[in-house]
């Protein structure tokens, strides 16, 4: 069942808002890249499901953009990541971002001093992570990194590709040796320029050099395309980004109905969902605001 996108359009005004009341319009909000499109449009039409009117401001900008028109009011709520609190509050070196639970309670608790209030996370993990190809993982039965040290140890065929910061910078790979045990061998690896994970993935994919691992984001768009596979991080050596609704406190207080709106849509966005809904717009070149009516028209049934 889709939903008629002319529902979704038109909702596009500028907006600078001292107070909220019920009467007003909540500001939709989202980041530039194309997570930010889905998530965002999953916010707006599941709000406009609810009866509530909303404006449309999607794709605003990169983090501080979005970041600092929440705090100043100019838009009421935009789904962000967990492990950013690490920057938005100087704790880029706690250990609460690497387990999901305390990064949440951490970053919840400080934005809550500005009055900023963090909704139902995600299950899914935006970040960095290694993935393999889809016929070695199913072949050696590797799903975690654990097992992917084991394989790696025990002299099977592994080459990584991965950008020059991911391989060199000591919170990336040497990070995860260090941390399971393997050492990979120049040989092992492919260093491309640049931080693009869809070259590192099509490496992958293509087998090029012999790679058949790559540098990767949990929630990358391309990973069920290409038939890669993430490897679970169960030591937790990366930060931990799941994707949660931000709002304004004053916004919430005008419409208590927020929260429970969105509670169930966002703890169904799992890993595997969202690399889907990702991979629609990323790779398919689907409409974020068709993927996202599609996706809820699913919950519904």
């Amino acid at each position: 069942m889709n939903r008629p996108l002319a529902l979704l359009t038109g909702m596009v005004l500028p907006v600078m808002m001292a107070s909220a009341q019920a009467a007003d319009p909540v500001v939709v909000s989202s980041k530039i890249d194309t997570e930010g499109s889905v998530l965002g449009q999953i916010i707006l039409q599941s709000l406009v499901d609810a009866g509530i009117e909303v404006e449309e401001r999607l794709q605003l900008g990169g983090t501080s953009i979005v970041r600092s028109a929440l705090i100043n009011g100019e838009i009421d709520i935009y789904p962000e990541y967990t492990g950013n609190g690490a920057f938005f509050h100087d704790m880029a070196d706690s250990p609460v971002w690497h387990d999901a639970k305390q990064a949440y309670a951490t970053v919840q608790e400080k934005d809550a001093e500005q009055d900023l209030v963090w909704l139902t996370p995600a299950s899914a993990n935006n970040t960095y992570a290694i993935s393999l190809r889809g016929d070695v993982a199913r072949d050696n039965q590797l799903t975690t990194l654990d097992d992917v040290a084991g394989y790696i140890n025990d002299g099977g065929a592994f080459k990584l590709a991965g950008s020059t910061e991911f391989v060199e910078s000591a919170f990336a790979l040497p990070a995860f040796e260090e941390a399971y045990g393997f050492d990979l061998e120049d040989d092992q690896l492919l260093v491309l320029s640049g931080g693009n994970t869809a070259a590192t993935m099509r490496a992958a994919a293509q087998q090029t050099s012999g790679v058949n691992a790559a540098m990767t984001y949990g929630t990358d768009g391309g990973l069920q395309a290409l038939d890669l596979v993430v490897m679970e991080d169960t030591r937790g050596v990366q930060p931990v980004y799941q994707p949660a609704p931000v709002v304004r406190r004053e916004v919430l207080e005008a419409y208590p109905e927020i929260a429970d709106t969105l509670a169930p849509v966002f703890e169904s966005l799992d890993l595997e969902t969202l690399q889907r809904l990702n991979g629609d717009v990323a790779v398919n070149g689907y409409d974020p605001a068709q993927v996202a009516a599609d996706y809820l028209a699913t919950l519904d049934d």
